[in-house]
């Protein structure tokens, strides 16, 4: 094996997803999955601390991307429309790669090890739209609620998304479900 091999880490994720679809995730070896990849079990190491995380990259990416659509909101934006468009925002992003996410689903349904790291994923990234929305001068109970509501959006629109039989664009499911959110709130409003 070449020491210094073009792409390791997306080839690890692939070779991982490969096999955790065809063998299930505790059946699978780190040790397997660097062999699939044609690389060493040191270079797996590299790139990920476990064999959970080769599931869950890409997270500090979408943290940023989450903090620069809320930073590039206007002033005049409600802390929900900021939230909203972050969250559009990461599925701009995620939709080239709804093949690879309707495996991922299935394996981490699969797995209530991996369920409760998706969660953690999850809450992180609520954290940080709440910390752009504090950024902005949103008050912090508010933040918290619109980073929350905005989380819980997205699964919805995702779960759609990564249903088979489904082919929308995911920012679209997003608008949608927002839109469904608003309506659904207007029925209770006194």
């Amino acid at each position: 094996m070449n020491r210094w091999e073009p792409n390791a880490r997306g080839r690890l994720e692939a070779a991982a997803l490969d096999l955790y679809v065809e063998r299930g995730f505790a059946q699978t070896t780190v040790a397997e999955i660097a062999k699939q990849a044609g690389l060493t079990e040191r270079t797996y190491f590299r790139h990920f601390a476990d064999k959970r995380e080769v599931l869950f990259g890409g997270s500090e990416e979408l943290a940023q991307l989450i903090a620069a659509t809320i930073a590039d909101q206007p002033e005049s934006a409600a802390p929900i429309d900021a939230a909203a468009a972050a969250v559009e925002a990461m599925g701009d992003r995620l939709q080239p790669r709804r093949e690879r996410a309707v495996r991922r689903q299935g394996v981490i349904a699969a797995n209530p090890e991996l369920q409760e790291r998706e969660l953690t994923k999850l809450a992180s990234m609520a954290t940080t739209i709440a910390d752009a929305l504090r950024e902005r001068g949103t008050p912090s109970p508010t933040a918290g609620l619109a980073a929350e509501t905005a989380i819980g959006v997205f699964k919805v629109a995702f779960e759609r998304w990564t249903t088979a039989g489904t082919s929308s664009d995911l920012a679209q499911l997003i608008r949608d479900s927002f839109t469904d959110l608003k309506a659904l709130l207007a029925e209770v409003s006194p």
